[in-house]
């Protein structure tokens, strides 16, 4: 059903009367109605009743012309001292016109253009959220990129990394075997049965360049620290460059000092020397690894026995180096069996050193898993 100005036409609340009990018939029939109304009570009567609802055309006072939007839930309100104002009718009828109009009326109308401000406020918010949330999504989808970008990169350069890592520890191990094949041939070379200390000084320095760290000079922080420890006569220090402990001698000069490394007395820099503590020797020695010419020769057994672990395996480090020096194709370390602590460190060294080719418990004529027998590559 659609009715245009229904009620019109007759004394305002008679029509209004007559045009709400229209409605409500035609609702008990269950009919879609579709009215126009000038009536501020079918306004009313549209926002109370339920299946009901109001909505208007948007008009805009300030050009005197309609948008043609509709505006569902909205009543439509009457604009007439809007207008009547723009058309130029004096303010004085205009504010007259207002005490006259009934308080109800005026209450409806002032409710209604405040639903109109409120629906514009929330159409400006719904669309600036909108953009906000467009932007939101871009910004998502370019972190997301980004992130998955992130790890892509990282697991490459991770693998260039152990690659690069890969290839150093090969030529250092390239490199490692050379020297050591080159200390042999020194020593078999003309019937030589010894290698001179300074040559194997050499060899080790080499062995100690292998390792890929920053070099201490160039290091600034560790510069200061070790300037701020002071050196004396008679001190045990550790020789950087060479890997090599030694007894400062006397001062030879700004920053340097004369140094005795074995047989040898060497000046070096302060910024190549650090300070060690003292290195309790033991009472008996079976063998250094860097021997003098006038030095007793290598056994082919090390007694262990009543040592301290730290004590013990590193005597072990300096035979098995002096044991291949020597040329030896395996030697005995005796260790005995006790608590089974100094034998598995022995166990867990061998392991993991380059020229021991294997090794095993001595017979049990020999010491059984009191001994270990250690054959060379």
């Amino acid at each position: 059903m659609l009715f245009d100005e229904l009620g019109a036409g007759t004394d305002p609340q008679e029509g209004a009367a007559l045009a709400i009990a229209i409605l409500d018939e035609l609702g008990a029939k269950s009919a879609y109605v579709m009215a126009t109304t000038h009536y501020p009570e079918l306004k009313v009567y549209g926002y109370n009743r339920s299946n009901t609802i109001n909505a208007s055309m948007e008009f805009d006072v300030d050009t005197l012309s309609p948008t043609y939007r509709l505006l569902i839930g909205v009543p439509g309100r009457s604009n007439a001292f809007e207008i009547s104002k723009r058309l130029g009718l004096p303010d004085t009828i205009i504010d007259q016109a207002k005490e006259i109009m009934d308080g109800e009326s005026q209450d409806l109308n002032e409710m209604i253009a405040d639903l109109e401000n409120r629906r514009k406020m929330t159409e400006t918010e719904y669309l600036e959220v909108r953009h906000h949330v467009k932007e939101a999504a871009r910004l998502h989808q370019e972190l997301e990129a980004a992130y998955s970008y992130f790890f892509e990169e990282r697991e490459k350069e991770l693998a260039k990394a152990r690659q690069k890592a890969n290839q150093i520890v090969e030529e250092a191990k390239e490199e490692s075997e050379k020297i050591i094949a080159d200390i042999r041939k020194m020593q078999l070379a003309g019937g030589q049965t010894k290698v001179k200390e300074h040559e194997l000084i050499d060899a080790r320095t080499k062995l100690s360049g292998l390792q890929q760290e920053e070099h201490l000079q160039k290091n600034k922080v560790l510069q200061k620290a070790k300037a701020a420890k002071t050196l004396k006569e008679g001190d045990e220090v550790l020789v950087t460059s060479y890997g090599q402990r030694g007894v400062l001698l006397k001062k030879a000069g700004k920053n340097q000092w004369q140094v005795q490394i074995g047989i040898l007395k060497m000046n070096l820099p302060e910024t190549d020397l650090q300070p060690a503590a003292p290195v309790k020797e033991p009472t008996q020695r079976i063998v250094n690894t860097i021997r003098s010419a006038d030095s007793s020769p290598v056994v082919n057994q090390l007694d262990l026995r009543g040592k301290r672990y730290e004590e013990a395996l590193n005597e072990v480090d300096q035979y098995l180096d002096a044991a291949i020096l020597a040329g030896y194709p395996q030697v005995t370390i005796v260790h005995g069996k006790g608590t089974g602590a100094l034998r598995q460190g022995i166990t867990d060294y061998l392991k993991n050193h380059r020229s021991v080719k294997s090794f095993e418990f001595a017979p049990a004529n020999q010491g059984g898993n009191g001994a270990t027998i250690v054959k060379f590559n």
